[in-house]
């Protein structure tokens, strides 16, 4: 099983693209069964989308659209922690480290987003 490396970047668009490409390889390494499936979905999708809505804050019209999309991109942070931790709590110890470092990221993430928007408001 590969280990996964997660970089404090200092380049938040850059960190949240590693992020979502961590999870999706740890997701491709997961025993294929109904609920890693499931649960595997949805990180993926969760996990990309907080990038996505960064980069989309970045390029916002508005002050207002800035802060919709950065309490979004938490939100998906939040959620991508849920599923992570679902993911680890139902699957065999050897998943157990890798999956732990991206669920901490999920939630550095979440914490740096919450900064922002602190700061922003």
């Amino acid at each position: 099983m590969n280990k996964i490396e997660i970089s404090k970047q200092y380049n938040l668009e850059e960190r949240t693209l590693q992020f979502a490409k961590n999870v999706a390889l740890y997701v491709q390494q997961l025993p294929k069964n109904i609920s890693n499936l499931e649960y595997g979905k949805q990180v993926v999708k969760s996990s990309g989308s907080v990038g996505a809505n960064y980069i989309e804050a970045n390029e916002a019209l508005s002050k207002k659209d800035f802060i919709m999309r950065i309490k979004i991109s938490r939100k998906e942070a939040k959620e991508s922690a849920y599923w992570q931790k679902l993911i680890v709590e139902t699957n065999d110890e050897k998943y157990t480290q890798d999956g732990m470092l991206l669920h901490d990221e999920a939630v550095e993430l979440k914490k740096i987003f919450s900064s922002i928007l602190i700061k922003s408001e």
